[in-house]
């Protein structure tokens, strides 16, 4: 049994593109996507088709609706090919407007549903901001699923559990990204490995903290720099792997053991903990990491928006 196979056993596979010709030979239950994704596949002539005829439906209407659309088609797509569950993420720019988030998170799934698509099948993905977060809940109250993403700390995903999100996506590589640069000369890569690597780490601790107290919420680890961060997390309620890691595991007979487990992190001796407003922006700023890399992961998804944008002006 290969690692991917092994994998499966343990924990949910999804896979981490917009290039859906890529998905079958996987075979993931679920997909995640985000604009930079899609900026990526459209960009790769097998896509380009997609997008002018996307384009071409929809020329004359407002440019954020066109996106969205694109989106959805992509989604659509996807969804051909997988069993489970796409998640297509709100355009970042939103990403501190509660009602703006809330607004398009609607939109998107009127565009699915007028696919044919039902509402269980899409996970609308959100910034993890408060204002996210808060978007987020209403969203779930009207029966829309949502993926909280951009997630580096544990007061994001405390909040993420209060406001009964269907799942977030805790950044392990990202984690690691942050922690490797700021130890700079004095970082020991084989001391920060595995099960010491402090993006695992941190997704570990919401696992327990979440079984422990029965959150419903689902955690989804993502970003992942290699392998060994992936077989790190065995367990993990899901995983959602990159096509390029995807392959190596394929690849691999190395053994994949359990490494997180509900029933143990039940009988851990933990302390609950809840945010208001005040204490989770103050929490967070505590945490120079996640806040720094909450930041960045915003920029760079409005930036390629904004690369999209001009893409779809262009075709």
């Amino acid at each position: 049994m290969n690692q991917l196979d092994a994998l499966k056993q343990f924990t949910t596979v999804v896979a981490d593109t917009g290039d859906f010709r890529q998905l079958a030979q996987f075979q993931p239950q679920d997909a995640t996507t985000n604009p930079s994704l899609i900026l990526k596949a459209v960009q790769k002539p097998d896509y380009q088709p997609l997008l002018k005829d996307t384009v071409a439906r929809f020329r004359g209407r407002a440019l954020d609706e066109v996106m969205d659309r694109l989106l959805v088609r992509f989604g659509t797509e996807i969804l051909s090919i997988i069993p489970g569950r796409v998640s297509t993420e709100i355009d970042a720019r939103l990403s501190f407007d509660a009602n703006a988030t809330f607004t398009r998170g609607e939109r998107l799934i009127e565009l699915y549903q007028a696919e044919g698509v039902p509402v269980d099948r899409v996970l609308i993905k959100v910034a993890a901001t408060w204002e996210g977060i808060e978007a987020a809940a209403r969203l779930e109250q009207r029966g829309i699923h949502t993926n909280l993403t951009l997630l580096f700390s544990f007061c994001q995903a405390i909040a993420c559990g209060q406001a009964k999100v269907q799942l977030i996506s805790p950044f392990v590589g990202r984690i690691y990204d942050w922690y490797k640069k700021s130890a700079g000369a004095a970082w020991d890569e084989a001391a920060s490995a595995g099960a010491n690597d402090p993006g695992v780490r941190s997704v570990r601790q919401i696992y327990n903290h979440y079984k422990r107290f029965g959150i419903k919420t689902e955690v989804m680890g993502a970003s992942f720099r290699n392998a060994g961060q992936i077989v790190a997390l065995a367990g993990c309620d899901l995983l959602t792997i990159s096509p390029e890691l995807l392959a190596t595991l394929a690849a691999s007979d190395a053994p994949v053991p359990q490494a997180l487990d509900a029933r143990a992190a039940q009988a851990l001796d933990l302390a609950p903990v809840n945010f208001d407003e005040a204490g989770f922006r103050y929490a967070l700023n505590e945490d120079a990491m996640a806040t720094e890399k909450l930041a960045e992961g915003i920029r760079a998804f409005a930036a390629d928006a904004v690369k999209l944008e001009h893409l779809l002006l262009a075709a």
